[in-house]
């Protein structure tokens, strides 16, 4: 047994030693909170911090903490009545500028958080909180792209100086209609050469007039309706971000549907409006025929254009028809005015929004040119007993600006208040807006009492299946079993310490991972205690039969356990949800016993019986 090397006890020391460091912040319970975030342009700074306090203290609301953390006000209470109504006042005497949302808070010791200790996060079936499953709009997408292909073939049409064409949309597809079969064949070939994403076939003629049919390639309809439902996640996932939720779950089902699950959010209303709106970023041109104040006083507009309003409520007058989208945009970041020194947002627009934004420009310098936001809310209502879905469409002027020059795919927007506003503006095209509406079709509440029951039987679980456990190897194997035990109690902290290290999501299915690894991990002793046995019945010595126990039992513990693996990583690769979340852990328990089962357990045997070379009998 001395041959069992030095360095190996200070590892195990030090490993044993970090688990229990990493695992202790997993004891403490979060907090009931209400985050303040302002919304837009606002800013959380001390006097929105005053305010919240004035409110909490006129109602008599009782509380622990006030702190401003990350741009966010966050506001601890001792129980759930108090969090309610203080999110209540909130919301009262902070107005529509800031989102105040019900969230939970962490409890661990800041010395533990300074070396990124962290409590565990607990899912949805443990924590509570709302799952919602949204259907994605493919049809208003396909709509939008064959209306931007119907814009296109005009173009070509102008650009070819044919006269007396007539593009629309149709049940069949894109129709154009032209006076001459020549002039068909014309814009047939530039259509073939430019939009490559068309098929153009002959179509019925039409009032005696030729026409064509160009239809959008399946493939390339496929393409859109990936990438729509590719970026509503992603912009899905910075919404959330906004309500602070800790790992918040957000995949695609199927072709057109995204499950949105939030732990521990009890909040649902503002999660549903953050979820269901839909933002789209409009360029359009300013209408610099129009004296504003006197379309403002008179209601007389040009029938291109229409009146717009900032946040602060000062009006411009646009043209109506959008030059680009933030669709088009392929890249944007804050940025810098070179010549005044002043905020700006650097922008890049893909080759179509290229193309038409160096039209526009090359006509219109010294002209104006603004960014509208345009949001759909969804609101449900009651009519007749049953509940209607509708939207409400607003348009508001985030960003008007003068054309300086010429460009096309690259070029900055200036005019912004400051550089938080450029960073917010910068974020908002690059990912604030959804490809296509998204409809909450499906909600489910978790209550925190349902997900505290699930925690009390999770726990009551682990601790029964490990005091049998226990029980049993401490009985049948002596001294050698509590070794054991020792080492199943040091697998089972490792284990909580790397999923509180890594941030896994501990669920359900994840605590009935960690019994069946308890159960698992006693094997590779029992293969290593039996085989002592046998060595001592065959007349060995005692420390003899302990190195033979260990080497000789290695090979099969080592099969069993990548078996185990392998079972772990197939669960992992083809499973979702509660299957991948129990495979995680499995996978992880695995890995921490054969460490703790066979290492940690050597340490021990050595520390014990190593010194003395008299040792006659084992207690095995």
């Amino acid at each position: 047994m001395n041959d069992f090397p030095r360095w190996k006890h200070f590892l195990v020391a030090a490993v044993a030693l970090l688990g229990i460091l990493y695992a202790i912040p997993s004891l403490y319970q979060k907090q009931p909170a209400v985050q303040v975030l302002a919304n837009k342009s606002g800013v959380v700074d001390e006097a929105v911090k005053e305010r919240a306090l004035q409110a909490l203290q006129t109602r008599k609301v009782t509380f622990d903490e006030v702190i401003i953390k990350d741009e966010r006000l966050l506001v601890t209470f001792p129980n759930t009545d108090s969090q309610l109504a203080a999110a209540s006042a909130l919301r009262s005497d902070l107005g529509d500028g800031f989102t105040v949302a019900l969230n939970l808070a962490s409890t661990v010791p800041a010395w533990l958080r300074a070396i990124g200790a962290n409590s565990m996060p607990l899912g949805l079936d443990l924590q509570g909180g709302v799952h919602f499953l949204m259907e994605v709009d493919q049809k208003s997408v396909l709509d939008v792209q064959e209306q931007r292909y119907v814009d296109d073939i005009r173009s070509l049409a102008r650009d070819k100086n044919i006269r007396n064409v007539k593009v629309s949309r149709g049940a069949q597809g894109i129709v154009v209609q032209a006076s001459s079969s020549e002039d068909l064949d014309v814009i047939a070939l530039a259509i073939g050469r430019d939009a490559t994403d068309l098929i153009v076939s002959s179509g019925p003629s039409i009032g005696g007039s030729p026409s064509l049919i160009a239809k959008v390639k399946p493939e390339r309809i496929k393409q859109i309706a990936d990438n729509t439902i590719k970026q509503n996640v992603a912009t899905l996932r910075n919404r959330i971000n906004s309500l602070g939720v800790a790992e918040p779950m957000i995949v695609q089902q199927g072709d057109s549907r995204i499950v949105v699950e939030l732990p521990g959010l009890q909040d649902t209303a503002e999660a549903k409006k953050l979820l269901g709106a839909t933002a789209t970023l409009d360029y359009r041109a300013v209408d610099e025929s129009v004296n504003v104040a006197e379309a403002i006083r008179t209601g007389s507009v040009p029938p291109d254009s229409r009146i717009y309003y900032f946040k602060d409520g000062r009006p411009a007058v646009l043209k109506k028809k959008v030059i680009v989208t933030g669709d088009e945009l392929v890249d944007a970041s804050s940025a810098v005015d070179e010549q005044t020194g002043t905020p700006a947002v650097s922008v890049t627009l893909n080759s179509a929004g290229a193309r038409k934004m160096l039209d526009f420009t090359t006509q219109n310098v010294g002209k104006g040119m603004a960014v509208v936001l345009v949001e759909r809310t969804p609101e449900v209502r009651i009519v007749d007993g049953k509940e209607v879905r509708s939207a409400k469409i607003t348009e508001e002027i985030i960003s008007l600006a003068t054309i300086r020059g010429v460009f096309s795919n690259k070029f900055q927007t200036t005019g912004l208040d400051s550089a938080k506003a450029a960073s917010e503006l910068a974020l908002m095209l690059r990912s604030g807006s959804l490809a296509a509406p998204v409809d909450i079709v499906q909600e489910r509440v978790i209550g925190s009492t349902l997900g505290a029951d699930n925690i009390r039987k999770g726990v009551t679980a682990v601790i029964v299946g490990l005091f049998l456990v226990v029980v049993f190897v401490a009985f049948y194997y002596k001294g050698f079993g509590l070794i054991a035990n020792a080492a199943l109690l040091m697998n089972l902290i490792l284990l909580v310490a790397i999923l509180s290290i890594f941030q896994a999501t501990l669920t359900l299915p994840g605590i009935a991972g960690i019994v069946l690894t308890l159960g698992m991990a006693i094997d590779a002793n029992v293969l290593i205690c039996e085989r002592i046995r046998e060595e001592l019945r065959i007349g060995m010595t005692p420390l003899a039969a302990i190195r033979a126990g260990y080497e000789k039992a290695w090979a099969t513990i080592l099969d069993a356990n990548v078996t185990h693996l392998i079972a772990a990583f197939g669960l992992m690769a083809f499973g979702s949800g509660p299957i991948r979340g129990f495979a995680i852990t499995l996978a992880i328990g695995i890995v921490t016993s054969m460490f703790t089962s066979v290492t940690g357990t050597h340490s021990l045997v050595a520390l014990i019986f190593g010194r003395s070379a008299k040792i006659k009998s084992l207690s095995v």
